[in-house]
């Protein structure tokens, strides 16, 4: 354990420290693209559509991520398909993020005033147009916050990965304390590292909020 430098032990867990940076972005942009689509069905006005989305959210939000993630790594495995630790873990965040944010951005929509949406109804605005044109410029104002907060806990959820092999940067830190014996050493650059991760982000959204409200 005596070849281990501390600048050993910090290379090492920066090197690991892009598999969360690339397994975050995934599972937000992928949540994000797939959450915009449940949270349209979760505000349309077809019961069946409604119901639909209610149910995915209702699932991914009342099963813990560590499910999920065995789920899709050991599921579809025994399905036959080879699957690797990224790509399961891509899948399994990309699902949970999208129901979470589905449900922040629907509440964002739900919290412009109903007199808006019957205003432009009165007009003849098509569903659509009305979200396009009416709707979602406001929500997105309200929806910085709340989604770049819960892009933080993105990228802590990515820790979660390790428990299916993948070597982000919690399974890194964990490796090099079993080789090195110094858990409060490794442990304690891999918080470090997880804060500079994450504190960039909610300085961002708290400038950027009030830039927005500075706008208008």
């Amino acid at each position: 354990m005596d070849q281990f430098t501390v600048w050993d032990i910090v290379r090492n867990l920066l090197l690991a420290t892009r598999w969360t940076i690339v397994l975050s972005v995934i599972a937000f942009v992928g949540g994000g693209i797939v959450g915009f689509a449940i949270m349209l069905l979760r505000v349309s006005d077809l019961r069946a559509l409604r119901a639909l989305s209610i149910a995915y959210i209702d699932v991914l939000q009342g099963t813990p991520l560590l499910m999920q993630l065995f789920l899709c790594f050991f599921g579809i495995s025994l399905l036959g398909f080879e699957i690797s630790p990224l790509v399961a873990a891509s899948i399994a965040l990309t699902a949970y993020s999208s129901a979470y944010l589905a449900e922040i951005w629907r509440g964002c929509v739900d919290a412009i005033p109903k007199g808006q949406r019957e205003a432009a109804e009165s007009l003849g605005f098509r569903f659509i147009d009305m979200l396009r044109y009416v709707i979602l410029p406001q929500a997105i104002r309200i929806a910085v916050a709340p989604t770049v907060g819960f892009s933080v806990q993105v990228v802590k959820g990515t820790a979660l990965a390790s428990i299916i092999g993948f070597v982000e940067l919690t399974k890194a830190g964990t490796i090099i304390t079993n080789a090195t014996f110094k858990p409060f050493l490794v442990y304690g650059f891999v918080a470090i590292i997880y804060f500079a991760l994450c504190y960039p982000l909610s300085v961002w959204s708290r400038d950027f909020e009030r830039r927005l409200r500075a706008a208008h």
